[in-house]
């Protein structure tokens, strides 16, 4: 996905110390971009678009930027004093995200041979100071990074952003269907829908149940046979109590729905979906004439998700949303769909046991998962039912969800460590189990109290550094809870947040 994106970057320059001055500027500035793409640390391709020396220039290469889709975003570095009066009218025009780095060309001061020449030239010190105060006085949301620009240090920070940026311009073309809209009363997965576009990008749609009906009817018994295959080959098969023919008329039927649903999302151009299991279509199971899905399609939206669409159960359209951008910013490693469902007292080690009904995605499993078929009893239909059952990987990950407040949007990042649960025999679902860091009791709380809701996008790949700079750019409220939050800050943190948004909502008014 990635090689469709690039990063503009942009030199700040000027005309005071002549055309050759300016010719070794663009030399240097070429020398670096090629370094920083050969270097392998940045997934995106950088671009770079010469210096601007002047502000028709810089507004021409901001509004370009904005009007090209390929480009997510622009990095720019003042190599010499940019004066800042001629970035105002760019910055002000820009629409894509921001990253300023301050770096420098040569490593080390040449303490010997310096002289009014060489100092007139690099100026990295003072103009890229220049140019973060027109940025602080326009209030222009950017990520900062300071190093030099071999050093993998920096290279790795730029390329968090850069996984950012492309998820966000993936977000801001993010259309999703909810198949049998949201679960009634349930109120933190609905929201606002059209400020979500407004903010976020999203565009959410219900779709009908009976539309998608219409697709899975026309599902061949070859296509769905063909699939089945494809699991033989994937998963390990186990057919326990449902016994072989029921194990294998369920398994198939499980493909039909796959195939439907992921024709319906492609046919509809959508990113991700949520489903809901007071709405299956067709009639009675038991009616001879029934077509329709034997249960929430659980294997269908296990796999889905690690193919890389999002997905949200009882029509949460914010947890699908995020998880998406999750896989896209980890580029399919490491990342599910998860809800908080029972907790597990034991002292230091106390822990929340993260499951669904059926769909945790494969992509954090420990190992290979079981493709296995049991009874499940919810929502309007009672029926069995096939899913792929497995741990999770042990070992640190960030979890995250999106919520609505009513004047504006808070993500809420915690940081967890995964660690190995003990069997459970009788619950045949994928799972994983976390500790909420810095601990269970000030995890839990700070999550409640930010009012965290019970489902989340978890990774083991991104760190909170990801969610950061997406905030950032989204220009939406973030709390962190981790391994320094105590409760009595977090409180704080949320009250000043609380009286910050409202007088910015304020001034906007």
């Amino acid at each position: 996905m990635f090689e469709n994106f690039e990063i503009w970057w942009v030199t700040g320059a000027q005309l005071l110390y002549g055309g050759e001055t300016v010719q070794i500027v663009d030399g240097h500035s070429q020398e670096m971009v090629a370094g920083l793409n050969a270097s392998g640390n940045i997934p995106v391709k950088i671009v770079y678009k010469g210096t601007a020396n002047s502000s028709k220039e810089v507004e021409a290469i901001m509004k370009a930027a904005n009007n090209e889709d390929k480009c997510v975003g622009i990095i720019t570095w003042m190599h010499t004093f940019s004066p800042a009066k001629m970035w105002i009218k760019g910055l002000q025009a820009l629409q894509k995200p921001l990253l300023h780095f301050h770096t420098q060309y040569n490593a080390e001061i040449p303490w010997d041979t310096m002289d009014m020449d060489f100092m007139n030239l690099n100026q990295s010190a003072h103009g890229d100071r220049e140019f973060g105060h027109i940025c602080a006085h326009l209030r222009k949301p950017r990520k900062v990074v300071s190093g030099y620009w071999k050093d993998e240090k920096p290279q790795q920070r730029i390329a968090v952003w850069a996984r950012v940026a492309a998820a966000w311009a993936d977000a801001r073309d993010m259309r999703i269907l909810r198949f049998g809209d949201q679960m009634n009363n349930v109120a933190v997965t609905d929201g606002d829908k059209v400020e979500a576009e407004v903010r976020l990008g999203y565009h959410v749609d219900y779709y009908p149940v009976s539309s998608l009906m219409e697709y899975f009817k026309k599902v061949t018994d070859q296509e769905a046979d063909a699939l089945v295959e494809e699991y033989k080959q994937l998963y390990t098969i186990k057919i326990d109590e449902s016994g072989e023919e029921v194990y294998w008329e369920k398994v198939k039927n499980a493909a039909k729905a796959e195939i439907a649903i992921r024709r319906v999302l492609k046919d509809e151009g959508a990113k991700a979906f949520t489903t809901n299991f007071d709405d299956l279509g067709g009639a009675d199971i038991n009616d001879p004439k029934f077509l329709g899905f034997d249960q929430i399609p659980g294997l269908a939206s296990q796999r889905l998700m690690a193919e890389g669409y999002g997905f949200g159960a009882e029509g949460d359209w914010k947890t699908a949303a995020l998880c998406r951008t999750v896989w896209v910013m980890s580029q399919g490693q490491g990342c599910s769909f998860l809800e908080d469902y029972t907790l597990n007292f034991n002292g230091e080690n106390s822990s929340i046991l993260q499951s669904h009904m059926l769909e945790v995605c494969p992509l954090i499993a420990a190992e290979k998962p079981r493709l296995e078929v049991h009874f499940l009893g919810i929502g309007i239909r009672k029926s069995q039912t096939a899913r792929l059952v497995f741990d999770s990987k042990t070992g640190d990950g960030v979890t995250a969800t999106v919520i609505d407040l009513g004047n504006r949007f808070r993500m809420i990042v915690n940081d967890v460590k995964c660690i190995s649960p003990k069997p459970l025999p009788k619950l045949p679902v994928a799972n994983a189990l976390w500790i909420p860091q810095p601990n269970f009791e000030v995890g839990t709380e700070a999550w409640i109290l930010a009012g965290g809701t019970h489902h989340s996008a978890m990774s083991y790949v991104i760190t909170p550094e990801y969610w950061q700079d997406y905030a950032e750019i989204a220009g939406i409220e973030m709390v962190h809870i981790n391994k320094d939050t105590n409760i009595l800050d977090f409180k704080r943190e949320l009250r000043l947040n609380e009286v910050y948004y409202m007088l910015n909502r304020a001034v906007q008014l």
